[in-house]
Protein backbone atom coordinates (compact mmCIF):
# COMPACT_ATOMS: atom_id res chain seq x y z
CA UNK A 1 0.00 0.00 0.00
CA UNK A 2 1.41 3.70 -0.88
CA UNK A 3 1.16 7.00 1.21
CA UNK A 4 -1.60 7.42 -1.00
CA UNK A 5 -5.63 5.78 -0.85
CA UNK A 6 -5.17 3.59 -4.05
CA UNK A 7 -8.60 3.57 -5.91
CA UNK A 8 -10.25 -0.33 -6.47
CA UNK A 9 -8.69 -0.69 -9.57
CA UNK A 10 -5.77 -0.10 -8.09
CA UNK A 11 -6.09 -2.27 -5.28
CA UNK A 12 -7.31 -5.36 -7.92
CA UNK A 13 -4.08 -4.57 -9.89
CA UNK A 14 -1.56 -4.88 -7.01
CA UNK A 15 -3.94 -8.10 -5.53
CA UNK A 16 -3.44 -9.87 -8.66
CA UNK A 17 0.17 -8.78 -8.91
CA UNK A 18 0.96 -10.23 -5.53
CA UNK A 19 -1.36 -13.13 -5.68
CA UNK A 20 1.12 -14.13 -8.57
CA UNK A 21 4.68 -12.77 -7.94
CA UNK A 22 7.23 -13.02 -10.59
CA UNK A 23 9.14 -15.68 -8.40
CA UNK A 24 6.21 -17.88 -8.67
CA UNK A 25 6.53 -18.96 -11.99
CA UNK A 26 10.31 -19.66 -11.21
CA UNK A 27 11.34 -21.51 -14.15
CA UNK A 28 14.14 -23.06 -12.52
CA UNK A 29 17.12 -21.90 -14.32
CA UNK A 30 16.58 -18.08 -13.09
CA UNK A 31 19.04 -17.41 -9.70
CA UNK A 32 18.89 -14.51 -7.56
CA UNK A 33 21.03 -12.39 -10.38
CA UNK A 34 18.37 -13.36 -12.98
CA UNK A 35 16.26 -10.86 -15.25
CA UNK A 36 13.36 -11.41 -12.31
CA UNK A 37 15.35 -10.73 -9.05
CA UNK A 38 18.75 -8.37 -10.15
CA UNK A 39 17.73 -5.42 -8.94
CA UNK A 40 16.29 -6.65 -5.95
CA UNK A 41 18.73 -8.96 -5.13
CA UNK A 42 21.49 -6.01 -5.51
CA UNK A 43 19.57 -3.65 -3.53
CA UNK A 44 19.26 -5.43 -0.44
CA UNK A 45 22.69 -6.77 -0.56
CA UNK A 46 24.04 -3.41 -0.67
CA UNK A 47 21.50 -2.77 2.71
CA UNK A 48 23.18 -5.72 3.97
CA UNK A 49 26.67 -4.50 3.70
CA UNK A 50 25.90 -0.92 4.80
CA UNK A 51 25.23 -2.46 7.94
CA UNK A 52 28.02 -4.74 8.18
CA UNK A 53 30.27 -2.10 7.19
CA UNK A 54 28.31 -0.13 10.44
CA UNK A 55 29.00 -2.75 12.88
CA UNK A 56 32.57 -3.08 11.83
CA UNK A 57 33.75 0.40 10.90
CA UNK A 58 32.02 2.12 13.97
CA UNK A 59 33.50 -0.47 16.33
CA UNK A 60 37.02 1.29 15.74
CA UNK A 61 36.40 4.76 15.88
CA UNK A 62 34.05 4.21 19.22
CA UNK A 63 37.06 4.90 21.36
CA UNK A 64 38.54 7.50 19.67
CA UNK A 65 35.26 9.67 19.99
CA UNK A 66 34.29 8.38 23.69
CA UNK A 67 37.37 9.81 24.64
CA UNK A 68 37.08 13.16 22.80
CA UNK A 69 33.76 13.82 24.36
CA UNK A 70 35.24 13.24 27.54
CA UNK A 71 32.40 9.76 27.98
CA UNK A 72 34.29 6.59 28.72
CA UNK A 73 32.80 5.79 32.25
CA UNK A 74 29.52 5.84 29.72
CA UNK A 75 31.62 3.96 27.04
CA UNK A 76 29.89 0.76 26.93
CA UNK A 77 26.11 2.40 26.86
CA UNK A 78 27.36 3.24 23.41
CA UNK A 79 26.85 -0.73 22.59
CA UNK A 80 23.91 -1.76 24.83
CA UNK A 81 21.64 1.46 23.66
CA UNK A 82 21.95 -0.10 20.03
CA UNK A 83 20.69 -3.28 20.84
CA UNK A 84 18.25 -1.92 23.66
CA UNK A 85 16.35 -0.34 21.01
CA UNK A 86 17.11 -3.15 18.14
CA UNK A 87 15.00 -5.09 20.24
CA UNK A 88 12.10 -3.50 20.38
CA UNK A 89 12.00 -2.19 16.80
CA UNK A 90 12.27 -6.13 15.49
CA UNK A 91 8.87 -6.72 17.29
CA UNK A 92 7.20 -3.76 15.75
CA UNK A 93 8.81 -4.27 12.35
CA UNK A 94 7.31 -7.86 12.12
CA UNK A 95 4.08 -6.67 12.94
CA UNK A 96 4.20 -3.73 10.47
CA UNK A 97 5.62 -6.29 7.76
CA UNK A 98 2.57 -8.50 8.38
CA UNK A 99 0.34 -5.82 8.08
CA UNK A 100 1.79 -4.05 5.36
CA UNK A 101 4.13 -5.13 3.95
CA UNK A 102 7.89 -4.89 4.15
CA UNK A 103 8.35 -1.71 2.00
CA UNK A 104 8.10 0.98 5.09
CA UNK A 105 9.80 -0.68 7.67
CA UNK A 106 12.62 -0.87 5.96
CA UNK A 107 12.38 2.43 4.42
CA UNK A 108 11.73 3.98 7.85
CA UNK A 109 14.84 1.55 9.15
CA UNK A 110 17.15 3.00 6.57
CA UNK A 111 16.28 6.40 7.71
CA UNK A 112 16.50 6.18 11.01
CA UNK A 113 19.97 4.56 10.66
CA UNK A 114 21.12 7.05 8.62
CA UNK A 115 19.70 9.56 10.64
CA UNK A 116 21.49 8.19 14.32
CA UNK A 117 24.71 7.91 12.29
CA UNK A 118 24.55 11.70 11.87
CA UNK A 119 23.48 12.24 15.35
CA UNK A 120 26.58 10.24 16.89
CA UNK A 121 28.80 11.77 14.19
CA UNK A 122 27.73 15.42 15.31
CA UNK A 123 27.22 15.10 18.49
CA UNK A 124 29.30 17.13 21.24
CA UNK A 125 28.32 15.51 24.39
CA UNK A 126 28.28 11.67 25.13
CA UNK A 127 24.82 11.70 25.91
CA UNK A 128 23.80 12.86 22.42
CA UNK A 129 26.15 10.18 20.98
CA UNK A 130 24.53 7.49 22.43
CA UNK A 131 21.44 8.96 21.65
CA UNK A 132 22.18 8.33 18.64
CA UNK A 133 23.12 4.87 18.71
CA UNK A 134 19.67 3.98 20.32
CA UNK A 135 18.36 5.41 17.13
CA UNK A 136 20.64 3.57 14.93
CA UNK A 137 19.74 0.69 16.86
CA UNK A 138 15.67 1.39 15.96
CA UNK A 139 16.35 1.45 12.69
CA UNK A 140 18.73 -1.74 12.38
CA UNK A 141 16.27 -3.76 13.83
CA UNK A 142 13.13 -2.69 11.58
CA UNK A 143 15.59 -3.39 8.79
CA UNK A 144 16.92 -6.96 9.71
CA UNK A 145 13.30 -7.82 10.07
CA UNK A 146 11.90 -5.53 6.92
CA UNK A 147 14.52 -7.84 4.91
CA UNK A 148 13.43 -11.21 6.31
CA UNK A 149 9.96 -10.71 4.88
CA UNK A 150 11.45 -9.62 1.70
CA UNK A 151 13.05 -12.27 1.29
CA UNK A 152 9.75 -14.18 2.36
CA UNK A 153 7.36 -12.59 -0.61
CA UNK A 154 9.68 -12.02 -3.51
CA UNK A 155 11.71 -15.07 -3.35
CA UNK A 156 10.95 -19.11 -4.40
CA UNK A 157 11.62 -21.54 -1.42
CA UNK A 158 14.09 -22.92 -4.31
CA UNK A 159 16.10 -19.35 -4.52
CA UNK A 160 16.35 -18.94 -0.32
CA UNK A 161 19.01 -20.67 0.64
CA UNK A 162 21.24 -18.87 -1.79
CA UNK A 163 20.06 -14.90 -0.98
CA UNK A 164 21.30 -15.87 2.25
CA UNK A 165 24.41 -17.09 1.46
CA UNK A 166 24.46 -13.66 -0.13
CA UNK A 167 24.06 -11.84 2.69
CA UNK A 168 26.20 -13.98 4.85
CA UNK A 169 29.30 -12.96 1.80
CA UNK A 170 28.36 -9.45 2.44
CA UNK A 171 29.79 -9.23 5.77
CA UNK A 172 33.73 -10.37 4.57
CA UNK A 173 34.27 -7.52 3.08
CA UNK A 174 33.33 -5.41 5.37
CA UNK A 175 34.95 -7.25 8.24
CA UNK A 176 38.11 -7.33 6.85
CA UNK A 177 38.76 -3.46 5.15
CA UNK A 178 35.71 -2.04 7.47
CA UNK A 179 38.43 -1.88 10.69
CA UNK A 180 41.49 -0.50 8.63
CA UNK A 181 39.47 2.04 6.68
CA UNK A 182 37.54 3.15 9.48
CA UNK A 183 40.99 3.98 11.53
CA UNK A 184 42.83 5.21 8.61
CA UNK A 185 39.53 7.73 8.47
CA UNK A 186 40.06 7.91 12.46
CA UNK A 187 43.39 9.07 12.46
CA UNK A 188 43.60 11.48 9.41
CA UNK A 189 40.47 12.83 9.04
CA UNK A 190 38.98 12.54 12.32
CA UNK A 191 36.19 9.66 14.38
CA UNK A 192 33.33 11.96 13.18
CA UNK A 193 33.62 11.27 9.37
CA UNK A 194 33.78 7.53 9.85
CA UNK A 195 30.17 8.18 11.20
CA UNK A 196 28.71 10.93 9.17
CA UNK A 197 30.56 9.57 5.70
CA UNK A 198 28.05 6.24 5.94
CA UNK A 199 25.16 7.65 5.22
CA UNK A 200 26.02 8.56 1.79
CA UNK A 201 25.62 4.92 1.06
CA UNK A 202 22.10 4.96 1.84
CA UNK A 203 21.74 6.32 -1.28
CA UNK A 204 22.31 2.94 -3.46
CA UNK A 205 20.16 0.72 -1.60
CA UNK A 206 16.93 2.66 -1.39
CA UNK A 207 17.60 4.11 -5.13
CA UNK A 208 17.82 0.06 -6.50
CA UNK A 209 15.95 -1.70 -4.02
CA UNK A 210 12.43 0.34 -3.39
CA UNK A 211 11.28 0.12 -6.88
CA UNK A 212 11.39 -4.21 -7.01
CA UNK A 213 10.11 -4.48 -3.11
CA UNK A 214 7.18 -2.03 -4.02
CA UNK A 215 6.54 -4.36 -7.00
CA UNK A 216 7.50 -7.74 -6.07
CA UNK A 217 6.70 -7.45 -2.10
CA UNK A 218 5.03 -4.43 -1.13
CA UNK A 219 1.08 -4.64 0.56
CA UNK A 220 -0.64 -7.08 2.54
CA UNK A 221 -0.37 -10.85 1.81
CA UNK A 222 -4.08 -10.88 1.15
CA UNK A 223 -5.44 -7.40 0.05
CA UNK A 224 -9.40 -8.39 0.97
CA UNK A 225 -8.98 -9.18 4.63
CA UNK A 226 -8.68 -6.32 6.67
CA UNK A 227 -5.81 -4.86 7.90
CA UNK A 228 -5.13 -6.20 11.76
CA UNK A 229 -4.47 -3.57 14.04
CA UNK A 230 -1.03 -3.53 15.84
CA UNK A 231 -1.20 -6.55 18.82
CA UNK A 232 -0.56 -3.81 21.55
CA UNK A 233 0.35 -6.89 24.65
CA UNK A 234 3.19 -7.76 22.14
CA UNK A 235 4.20 -4.35 22.29
CA UNK A 236 4.39 -4.17 25.67
CA UNK A 237 6.20 -7.16 25.70
CA UNK A 238 9.05 -5.68 23.19
CA UNK A 239 9.35 -2.32 25.57
CA UNK A 240 9.35 -4.89 28.31
CA UNK A 241 12.35 -7.10 26.97
CA UNK A 242 14.52 -3.89 26.00
CA UNK A 243 14.16 -2.45 29.25
CA UNK A 244 15.15 -5.56 30.96
CA UNK A 245 18.25 -5.99 28.24
CA UNK A 246 19.14 -2.85 28.99
CA UNK A 247 19.14 -3.19 32.85
CA UNK A 248 21.02 -6.63 32.94
CA UNK A 249 23.61 -4.99 30.67
CA UNK A 250 24.09 -2.41 33.16
CA UNK A 251 24.49 -4.46 35.78
CA UNK A 252 26.85 -6.60 33.86
CA UNK A 253 29.37 -3.89 33.52
CA UNK A 254 28.88 -2.36 36.96
CA UNK A 255 30.48 -5.53 38.75
CA UNK A 256 28.96 -4.27 42.38
CA UNK A 257 26.90 -5.72 44.99
CA UNK A 258 24.21 -3.23 44.18
CA UNK A 259 24.09 -4.36 40.47
CA UNK A 260 22.00 -7.40 41.39
CA UNK A 261 19.43 -5.18 41.49
CA UNK A 262 18.79 -3.88 38.26
CA UNK A 263 20.05 -7.38 37.56
CA UNK A 264 17.22 -8.79 39.25
CA UNK A 265 14.87 -6.60 37.92
CA UNK A 266 15.99 -6.89 34.57
CA UNK A 267 15.25 -10.58 34.92
CA UNK A 268 12.01 -10.27 36.01
CA UNK A 269 10.91 -8.43 32.79
CA UNK A 270 12.66 -10.72 30.43
CA UNK A 271 11.31 -13.95 31.34
CA UNK A 272 7.77 -13.73 31.22
CA UNK A 273 8.57 -11.18 27.49
CA UNK A 274 10.79 -13.85 26.18
CA UNK A 275 7.71 -16.64 26.61
CA UNK A 276 5.42 -14.54 25.04
CA UNK A 277 7.43 -13.40 22.20
CA UNK A 278 8.70 -16.75 21.40
CA UNK A 279 6.76 -19.13 19.86
CA UNK A 280 5.21 -22.14 22.51
CA UNK A 281 7.48 -24.77 23.59
CA UNK A 282 10.70 -22.94 22.71
CA UNK A 283 12.82 -23.29 26.06
CA UNK A 284 11.95 -26.89 25.66
CA UNK A 285 12.71 -27.62 21.61
CA UNK A 286 9.40 -28.60 20.57
CA UNK A 287 9.62 -29.74 17.16
CA UNK A 288 9.89 -27.54 14.31
CA UNK A 289 9.75 -23.67 14.64
CA UNK A 290 10.24 -23.65 18.11
CA UNK A 291 13.54 -25.25 17.65
CA UNK A 292 14.87 -23.67 14.87
CA UNK A 293 14.34 -20.21 16.87
CA UNK A 294 16.02 -22.04 19.73
CA UNK A 295 18.60 -22.93 17.95
CA UNK A 296 19.76 -19.57 16.71
CA UNK A 297 20.25 -18.27 20.06
CA UNK A 298 21.73 -21.43 21.50
CA UNK A 299 24.30 -20.96 18.17
CA UNK A 300 24.55 -17.68 18.03
CA UNK A 301 25.31 -17.00 21.82
CA UNK A 302 27.51 -19.28 22.54
CA UNK A 303 29.88 -18.32 19.78
CA UNK A 304 29.87 -14.72 20.31
CA UNK A 305 30.13 -15.63 23.65
CA UNK A 306 33.14 -16.81 23.31
CA UNK A 307 34.61 -14.72 20.32
CA UNK A 308 34.41 -11.68 22.83
CA UNK A 309 37.11 -13.63 24.63
CA UNK A 310 39.74 -14.87 22.22
CA UNK A 311 41.43 -11.77 21.70
CA UNK A 312 41.54 -11.21 24.93
CA UNK A 313 43.32 -14.54 25.68
CA UNK A 314 45.69 -13.87 22.83
CA UNK A 315 46.89 -10.27 24.36
CA UNK A 316 47.20 -11.15 27.74
CA UNK A 317 48.22 -15.10 27.95
CA UNK A 318 50.33 -14.91 24.75
CA UNK A 319 51.59 -11.67 24.42
CA UNK A 320 50.28 -10.92 21.16
CA UNK A 321 49.75 -7.65 19.75
CA UNK A 322 45.57 -6.18 20.07
CA UNK A 323 46.18 -6.27 15.60
CA UNK A 324 47.71 -9.46 15.88
CA UNK A 325 45.19 -11.15 18.07
CA UNK A 326 42.60 -9.34 15.80
CA UNK A 327 43.37 -10.72 12.38
CA UNK A 328 43.67 -14.44 13.75
CA UNK A 329 40.37 -14.36 13.38
CA UNK A 330 39.55 -12.37 10.22
CA UNK A 331 39.78 -15.62 8.13
CA UNK A 332 36.77 -17.12 10.20
CA UNK A 333 34.70 -14.27 7.53
CA UNK A 334 35.32 -16.00 4.30
CA UNK A 335 34.77 -19.77 6.52
CA UNK A 336 31.80 -18.40 7.39
CA UNK A 337 30.49 -17.23 4.11
CA UNK A 338 31.51 -20.75 2.67
CA UNK A 339 29.38 -22.63 5.32
CA UNK A 340 26.68 -20.11 4.06
CA UNK A 341 27.10 -21.15 0.31
CA UNK A 342 27.45 -24.48 1.12
CA UNK A 343 23.96 -25.04 2.44
CA UNK A 344 22.96 -23.19 -0.25
CA UNK A 345 23.43 -25.69 -2.75
CA UNK A 346 20.10 -27.53 -4.09
CA UNK A 347 22.16 -31.03 -3.42
CA UNK A 348 22.17 -30.05 0.63
CA UNK A 349 18.04 -29.42 1.13
CA UNK A 350 17.51 -32.93 1.27
CA UNK A 351 20.04 -32.76 4.30
CA UNK A 352 19.45 -29.66 5.70
CA UNK A 353 19.10 -31.68 9.27
CA UNK A 354 22.37 -33.10 9.17
CA UNK A 355 23.82 -30.48 8.14
CA UNK A 356 22.80 -28.24 11.07
CA UNK A 357 23.84 -31.21 13.48
CA UNK A 358 27.45 -31.19 11.63
CA UNK A 359 27.44 -27.00 12.08
CA UNK A 360 27.11 -27.22 15.41
CA UNK A 361 29.78 -29.96 16.10
CA UNK A 362 32.04 -27.91 14.58
CA UNK A 363 31.41 -24.48 16.26
CA UNK A 364 31.36 -26.71 20.01
CA UNK A 365 34.93 -28.10 18.84
CA UNK A 366 36.22 -24.82 17.62
CA UNK A 367 34.85 -23.26 20.83
CA UNK A 368 36.75 -25.91 23.00
CA UNK A 369 39.69 -25.89 21.33
CA UNK A 370 40.47 -22.21 21.79
CA UNK A 371 41.68 -22.89 25.49
CA UNK A 372 44.27 -25.10 24.21
CA UNK A 373 46.90 -22.16 23.73
CA UNK A 374 46.96 -21.35 27.64
CA UNK A 375 49.27 -24.24 27.61
CA UNK A 376 52.82 -22.60 26.25
CA UNK A 377 53.56 -25.55 24.22
CA UNK A 378 50.27 -25.06 21.90
CA UNK A 379 50.88 -22.58 18.86
CA UNK A 380 48.82 -19.31 18.76
CA UNK A 381 48.01 -20.56 15.20
CA UNK A 382 45.60 -23.38 16.50
CA UNK A 383 43.21 -20.35 17.49
CA UNK A 384 43.16 -18.91 14.28
CA UNK A 385 42.63 -22.04 12.77
CA UNK A 386 40.12 -23.78 15.22
CA UNK A 387 38.03 -20.15 14.18
CA UNK A 388 37.87 -21.05 10.81
CA UNK A 389 36.47 -24.16 11.46
CA UNK A 390 33.73 -22.85 13.45
CA UNK A 391 32.98 -19.79 11.36
CA UNK A 392 32.15 -22.66 8.86
CA UNK A 393 29.95 -24.26 11.20
CA UNK A 394 28.44 -20.75 12.03
CA UNK A 395 28.25 -19.63 8.43
CA UNK A 396 25.62 -23.12 7.72
CA UNK A 397 23.34 -22.89 11.12
CA UNK A 398 23.00 -19.78 10.71
CA UNK A 399 21.54 -19.78 7.01
CA UNK A 400 19.77 -22.25 7.82
CA UNK A 401 18.19 -21.55 10.51
CA UNK A 402 17.01 -18.62 8.36
CA UNK A 403 15.97 -20.73 5.45
CA UNK A 404 13.60 -23.42 7.98
CA UNK A 405 11.90 -20.30 9.47
CA UNK A 406 10.75 -19.09 6.02
CA UNK A 407 9.90 -22.49 5.10
CA UNK A 408 7.74 -23.09 8.01
CA UNK A 409 6.22 -19.33 8.19
CA UNK A 410 3.05 -18.43 6.58
CA UNK A 411 2.96 -15.75 4.83
CA UNK A 412 1.09 -13.73 7.05
CA UNK A 413 3.06 -14.84 10.12
CA UNK A 414 6.63 -13.77 8.85
CA UNK A 415 7.48 -10.89 10.18
CA UNK A 416 6.13 -12.25 13.49
CA UNK A 417 8.18 -15.51 13.10
CA UNK A 418 10.94 -12.91 11.61
CA UNK A 419 11.83 -11.10 14.81
CA UNK A 420 11.18 -13.74 17.00
CA UNK A 421 14.49 -15.04 15.45
CA UNK A 422 16.42 -12.32 15.48
CA UNK A 423 15.36 -11.38 19.39
CA UNK A 424 16.75 -15.28 20.19
CA UNK A 425 20.19 -14.20 18.65
CA UNK A 426 20.16 -10.84 20.17
CA UNK A 427 19.07 -11.65 23.56
CA UNK A 428 20.99 -15.07 23.82
CA UNK A 429 24.05 -12.86 23.08
CA UNK A 430 23.34 -10.61 25.94
CA UNK A 431 22.61 -13.39 28.51
CA UNK A 432 25.74 -16.13 27.58
CA UNK A 433 27.88 -13.42 27.18
CA UNK A 434 27.43 -11.85 30.40
CA UNK A 435 27.12 -15.10 32.08
CA UNK A 436 30.69 -15.86 30.79
CA UNK A 437 31.98 -12.50 31.75
CA UNK A 438 30.76 -13.03 35.47
CA UNK A 439 32.47 -16.47 34.99
CA UNK A 440 35.63 -14.70 33.96
CA UNK A 441 35.72 -12.08 36.45
CA UNK A 442 34.62 -14.63 39.62
CA UNK A 443 37.91 -16.92 38.83
CA UNK A 444 40.41 -14.07 38.48
CA UNK A 445 39.84 -12.60 35.19
CA UNK A 446 39.17 -8.96 36.03
CA UNK A 447 36.47 -7.04 34.65
CA UNK A 448 36.50 -6.68 30.95
CA UNK A 449 33.96 -3.72 30.31
CA UNK A 450 36.43 -0.91 30.26
CA UNK A 451 37.80 -2.65 26.60
CA UNK A 452 41.60 -2.49 28.11
CA UNK A 453 43.15 -5.26 26.91
CA UNK A 454 46.36 -4.70 28.96
CA UNK A 455 45.10 -3.93 32.20
CA UNK A 456 44.11 -7.39 32.21
CA UNK A 457 47.37 -9.09 32.31
CA UNK A 458 47.02 -10.67 36.15
CA UNK A 459 44.07 -12.63 34.53
CA UNK A 460 44.47 -16.07 35.60
CA UNK A 461 44.45 -18.65 32.70
CA UNK A 462 41.11 -20.74 34.63
CA UNK A 463 39.31 -17.63 34.58
CA UNK A 464 39.44 -18.25 30.12
CA UNK A 465 38.56 -22.26 30.80
CA UNK A 466 35.95 -20.60 32.84
CA UNK A 467 34.44 -18.99 29.85
CA UNK A 468 35.29 -21.57 27.19
CA UNK A 469 34.29 -25.32 27.97
CA UNK A 470 30.79 -23.85 29.13
CA UNK A 471 30.39 -22.02 26.28
CA UNK A 472 31.32 -25.09 24.14
CA UNK A 473 28.72 -27.51 26.34
CA UNK A 474 26.38 -24.80 25.27
CA UNK A 475 26.85 -25.21 21.57
CA UNK A 476 26.63 -28.91 21.75
CA UNK A 477 23.49 -28.92 23.09
CA UNK A 478 22.68 -27.39 20.00
CA UNK A 479 23.44 -30.81 18.02
CA UNK A 480 20.31 -32.07 20.01
CA UNK A 481 18.13 -28.76 19.20
CA UNK A 482 19.36 -29.47 15.58
CA UNK A 483 17.55 -33.08 15.72
CA UNK A 484 14.46 -31.29 16.73
CA UNK A 485 14.10 -28.53 13.54
CA UNK A 486 11.86 -31.71 11.65
CA UNK A 487 8.32 -31.44 11.32
CA UNK A 488 8.40 -35.28 10.12
CA UNK A 489 4.39 -35.25 9.66
CA UNK A 490 5.32 -31.97 7.13
CA UNK A 491 8.26 -33.65 5.87
CA UNK A 492 10.07 -30.55 6.78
Amino acid sequence: MTALEPSDADVATEAATEAAPPVATDSGQDGILGKTHRALSIGIICVVLLIAFEATAVGTAMPVAARELRGVSLYAFAFSAYFTTSLFAMVLSGQWADRSGPLRPLVTGITAFALGLLLSGTAGAMWLFIAGRAVQGLGGGLVIVALYVVVSRAYSERLRPAIMAAFAASWVIPSVVGPLASGTVTEHLGWRWVFVGIPVLVILPLATALPAIRQMASGPTDPAVPVPAFDRRRIRLALAISLGAGLLQYAGQDLTWWSLLPGAAGAALIVPAVLGLLPHGTYRAARGMPSVILLRGVAAGSFIAAESFVPLMLVTQRGLSPTLAGLSLAVGGATWALGSYIQSRPRMEPHRERLLMGGMVLVAVAIAAAPSVLIASVPVWVVGVGWAVGCLGMGAVIASTSVLLLKLSPPEEAGTNSAALQISDGLSNVLLLAAGGAAFAALGGGAVGAHDLTAANASHPAAFAAVFLPMAAVALAGVWVATRVRVVRDGV
